[in-house]
């Protein structure tokens, strides 16, 4: 059954709980890089911790597509107009893309180190902005469910495949902070549009779904089946990589199709698990860290990335054997995780006074 115009929905608290995981990951695949002694780098549990670690920036892209299409829906039942909700959701990428520079503004004249070339790198929220811009528009290319979703998987289907393309591609006749979001420009490259920017692409598909499905019983069966098309989509991709490439050049850890299908699925499952252990092991109402890190995930990326890697931690940088710096990562998330409350009380102050006034 729709909902009427005006509805509002329930806050889906496993999606925060899942974005609470992939807080985790980011703070673990940070500190390690930052703080762990150089020859414990080689060992084989450090390249595992970060192999798994590093699933946070395909969960944290995936979620926000997941984000567009639900808040785009929401948007919809309250402004009864597709272009209006689109445009919304499209300024708030805009938004993040602009905070990218703020944020590596921030950096750069808090610890003092660089140059101002730095201020041109681009990183996770400079592929994140100009992706949700590009999603939300995509869903307004459609006015159904099955046609949105319909176009998202044919933009992840066209980003995957193209990526070894492009990469191969010579783009030289482009500036370098220009082509550095197209192909990995050394210096200025942490993130590119392909492949990233098709996990944006991919989590909105789910998005889609899950707002047409609404709460309860639907929901649920959806998820069970995001489980199911999750691991099929791995289980196919894993196999396809052991294909001969159609391509002349790629990579299978960067550029490879197989790859980026691997991750995707691998994360989309992840939804439904996070439905399951929500609903079925989580107890009703408790508070969860890993939801209050989920609720606040920009917050805590915007002050966890120079505590770990500026001058406020320099001692530490290449100073801790790597089961120092495991422990460290527990200790350091349970101080992101106090600043989070914090953050969220002093904030529900400053609406209570305003409200007030």
């Amino acid at each position: 059954m729709a909902d009427l115009p005006g509805t509002q929905r329930p806050r889906r608290e496993y999606l925060d709980w899942y974005r609470g995981v992939a807080v985790v990951y980011m703070i673990t695949a940070h500190l390690l890089d930052s703080w762990t002694l150089d020859p414990d780098r080689g060992s084989a549990l450090y390249r595992q911790v970060m192999i798994v670690a590093g699933t946070g920036t395909t969960l944290f892209l995936l979620l926000a597509g997941v984000s567009v299409a639900l808040s785009a829906g929401s948007k919809l039942r309250r402004f009864e107009d597709a272009a209006r909700a689109s445009r919304t959701v499209a300024l708030r990428g805009l938004e993040i893309f602009a905070l990218a520079f703020l944020f590596r503004l921030q950096a750069w004249v808090i610890s003092g180190t660089g140059s101002p070339r730095d201020l041109l790198r681009v990183d996770i929220l400079n592929i994140m902005g100009p992706s949700i811009v590009a999603a939300a528009l995509m869903w307004r290319l459609a006015g159904s469910l099955t046609g949105r979703a319909l176009v998202f998987a044919g933009a992840t289907l066209a980003t995957a495949l193209l990526t070894p393309l492009v990469r191969a591609a010579p783009l030289g006749m482009l500036p370098d902070p220009l082509e550095a979001y197209i192909v990995p420009v050394s210096g200025l490259s942490a993130f590119v549009f392909f492949p990233w920017s098709g996990m944006v692409f991919a989590g909105a598909i789910a998005g889609v779904l899950l707002d047409g499905a609404g709460n309860g019983s639907v929901e649920r069966r959806l998820n069970r089946r995001i489980i199911a098309a999750g691991a099929l989509v791995a289980a196919a991709a894993y196999g396809a990589s052991y294909l001969p490439s159609p391509y002349p050049r790629s990579d299978f850890w960067t550029s490879s199709p197989a790859y980026f299908f691997l991750r995707v699925g691998v994360v989309l499952a992840g939804i439904g698990v996070a439905y399951v252990w929500n609903d079925k092991v989580r107890r009703k109402g408790r508070w969860s860290p890993l939801v209050q890190l989920g609720r606040t995930s920009l917050f805590i990326y915007w002050i966890h990335v120079e505590l770990i890697y500026g001058v406020f931690s320099r001692p530490l940088h290449k100073s801790l054997t790597l089961t120092q710096a495991l422990v460290a990562c527990a200790l350091f998330t349970g101080v992101m995780l106090i600043c989070s409350v914090l953050k969220e009380r002093l904030a529900a102050r400053v609406r209570e006074r305003s409200s007030a006034a």
